[in-house]
């Protein structure tokens, strides 16, 4: 897959099967100026939580994990205001 950018999403991986409606709510926010999906893996046990994830703070923005049972993929978003990220992206999560 080539590197290409749409709207505020940069796609350089492929994405995980239901990612693609979390990228679209989180690329909505206001606080977001960009949604990088990033690299697949794959974990030996297929249970677990299922979801968006938020895993830490980077010096742009914020590190997410996927996760839909059998793969992660991680997720990067970056944003000017990481407060206001964090308020709005709680309704995201918690969906």
């Amino acid at each position: 897959m080539h590197k290409y950018r749409k709207n505020k999403v940069k796609l350089e991986h492929h994405l995980l099967e239901g990612l693609e409606d979390y990228i679209k709510e989180l690329s909505s926010l206001s606080s977001v100026d960009a949604v990088i999906p990033g690299q697949i893996a794959r974990r030996n046990k297929g249970r677990g939580s299922k979801g968006l994830f938020l895993k830490y703070e980077t010096p742009s923005g914020y590190k997410l994990l996927y996760k839909n049972g059998t793969s992660v993929q991680e997720l990067f978003v970056v944003c000017s205001d990481k407060q206001l990220f964090i308020q709005e992206v709680k309704n995201v999560l918690s969906s």
